[in-house]
């Protein structure tokens, strides 16, 4: 089995280049998508965060708001550490579990695990390859008013929040250049799964007796 670690910058691309992943055969393990099963309705994550936050984050149905929840985390850097305390084991937990029964299905399987905050958290030297989307800050910002709808304040702070350019870089295996079109993106994607697609080969054939 091959660990891959994903990851950019808010509105770089890594999306586009995950979805191209699990076209080409990756089981790729999304940290956004377990976060939000980690605060589910009548979750015991969605219990502690009510405990940390109040009930102010919950919605009339008693699911989160997130929008409520982000407007306090994101403006506050130590009320979102508490946060990530409360989330980001019980993520690490099911990736796991997700990671097993992809390895139990197929021993050879490519395990893309596609996590924004990956370098915050301290996860960079636990894969086989870290592939990092990179699109330069200014531009993210530009893409988070323009295509999401953000107030440019608000997408300034949800880009300042997470690592920087420098930081990603200084750890990645593998850069994907964000900046430009989807097609592109996807492109890049491809010539990396045939680089993968080669390891794998070599790996398997060296296993051969």
């Amino acid at each position: 089995m091959q660990r891959i670690g994903l990851t950019g910058g808010i509105a770089a691309g890594k999306s586009v280049a995950a979805r191209r992943l699990t076209e080409l055969g990756a089981v790729v393990v999304d940290s956004d998508a377990l976060a939000r099963e980690a605060v589910a309705a009548g979750s015991p994550g969605l219990e502690q965060v009510v405990e940390e936050f109040g009930p102010g984050v919950l919605t009339a149905e008693g699911d989160l708001d997130r929008a409520a929840l982000a407007d306090v985390v994101f403006a506050d850097p130590e009320r979102r550490a508490r946060l990530n305390a409360v989330v980001h084991p019980i993520v690490r937990r099911l990736a796991a579990e997700r990671e097993a029964a992809a390895a139990a299905l197929d021993k050879g399987a490519v395990v893309v695990h596609d996590i924004p905050l990956l370098v915050e958290t301290g996860q960079a030297d636990t894969f086989h390859v870290l592939v990092v989307v990179q699109a330069p800050a200014v531009l993210r910002v530009e893409r988070l008013v323009r295509l999401r709808g953000m107030a440019r304040e608000q997408a300034e702070a949800r880009v300042a929040a997470q690592a920087t350019d420098e930081q990603r870089l200084a750890v990645a295996d593998v850069v994907l250049d964000g900046e430009g079109s989807d097609d592109d993106l996807r492109a890049q994607v491809d010539q990396l799964w045939e680089r993968l697609r080669s390891e794998r080969a070599d790996e398997l054939a060296a296993e051969v007796p």
